[in-house]
């Protein structure tokens, strides 16, 4: 489980059921000798981290895939599995990826030289696609999905997947995510990427430890965007369990175990990978995303949180505009970005309602 959400799962009893609930995935690394990314350089052994759940069916016709968001591992959709959830491992196959970057799958922190650090080549959401398109009709014999569902950098896979490969998957479903970066979110992210590079001991990315106070920098201005200003207002990090619980003390936690363990020339990479996101760049479209949008074939569940401030509301509904096969459902939640990871109750029913109905 990803431990950006940690602390609120935790106040919520969320995370503490999910692992109870379903067996735990098997964890499988799929390697592919001499990878070209879409930057030109060519990495001599590329990993992808993914995990299982449930068992393929002799037809190859179960598989759903779940596509990891930011600094996520391969457990990161547990919120949609399990006994009263929208995806039934007894009759489902899921095939859970890890991003590039994320410190499992191929990073800068575990790649040998002449690729290690921050010369490791900046990835792009196709060069993930192509990666996990390759495990899947190479390893694991499957040429088509039952469904594809992103949250966050999950979604922009998600869409990515419905523009390069049209015909892949019979239903995707995208949540807290959009087809493109626009330009406030590149803004954003230079902002944060800012933050954590203006330690004197990040030394361009080559460090000998990891620079603490940048990282702690980095984390308050991401702190900032993942919730709705009302979410602050109203106090919702309050926690049951822990009433004398004060911001100061949330804060603090934020700001010095927000993604524990990561690795600073990590966290640059996905937002590199993040910012540069545009299905209007895949080719044929010649940087036009609408285009790129409006020739998406598959029924796809749109669901963007109303509160959002990576993926801002308006940016899905111009989106949504140009898509012809898309129901789109905005999510009615305070809990801004996370609401499309089911951060709380009342979005988890709503998220696994919806996309039990579309699947179905």
């Amino acid at each position: 489980m990803n431990k950006l959400f940690l602390l609120l799962l935790i106040s919520q009893n969320i995370f503490a059921q999910s692992n109870a609930r379903i067996d735990p995935a098997k964890r499988y690394d799929f390697v592919i000798p001499n990878f070209k990314t879409e930057s030109g350089k060519i990495l001599p052994q590329a990993h992808i981290i993914y995990g299982t759940y449930g068992h393929l069916n002799a037809a190859h016709s179960n598989a759903v895939l779940l596509p990891s968001h930011y600094m996520a591992d391969h457990q990161g959709y547990e919120w949609l599995i399990g006994p009263g959830h929208a995806l039934d491992t007894s009759k489902l196959f899921l095939i859970a990826t890890e991003l590039f970057g994320n410190g499992n799958s191929s990073s800068p922190s575990n790649t040998p030289e002449p690729f290690h650090g921050p010369r490791f080549p900046v990835m792009t959401i196709r060069d993930n696609v192509e990666a996990v398109h390759k495990l899947l009709v190479e390893d694991l014999k499957i040429t088509h999905l039952k469904a594809l569902i992103g949250f966050s950098m999950g979604a922009q896979q998600a869409f990515q997947w419905a523009v390069s490969y049209p015909e892949f998957s019979d239903r995707i479903v995208a949540t807290s995510g959009t087809a493109k970066t626009y330009p406030h979110g590149v803004v954003r992210l230079e902002g944060q990427i800012a933050a954590l590079t203006a330690d004197d001991a990040f030394n361009n990315g080559d460090y000998v430890k990891q620079p603490i106070k940048g990282m702690q920098a980095f984390s308050v201005v991401w702190t900032a965007w993942l919730y709705s200003q009302e979410w602050w207002r109203k106090e919702l990090w309050k926690n049951p369990a822990a009433p004398n619980t004060t911001f100061a003390q949330v804060l603090n936690e934020y700001k010095t175990n927000f993604i524990p363990g990561a690795d600073a020339n990590n966290l640059i990479l996905q937002m590199r990978t993040w910012e540069n996101h545009d299905i209007g760049n895949t080719a044929g479209f010649h940087g036009n995303v609408e285009a790129a949008l409006s020739s998406i074939k598959v029924p796809f569940l749109y669901m963007p949180s109303a509160t959002d401030l990576y993926f801002p509301i308006g940016d899905a509904t111009y989106e949504a505009g140009f898509m012809k096969t898309v129901l789109f459902k905005p999510i009615p939640s305070l809990w801004g970005h996370t609401a499309g990871a089911a951060s709380n109750p009342a979005d988890e029913k709503f998220l696994n309602d919806n996309i039990s109905s579309f699947l179905k």
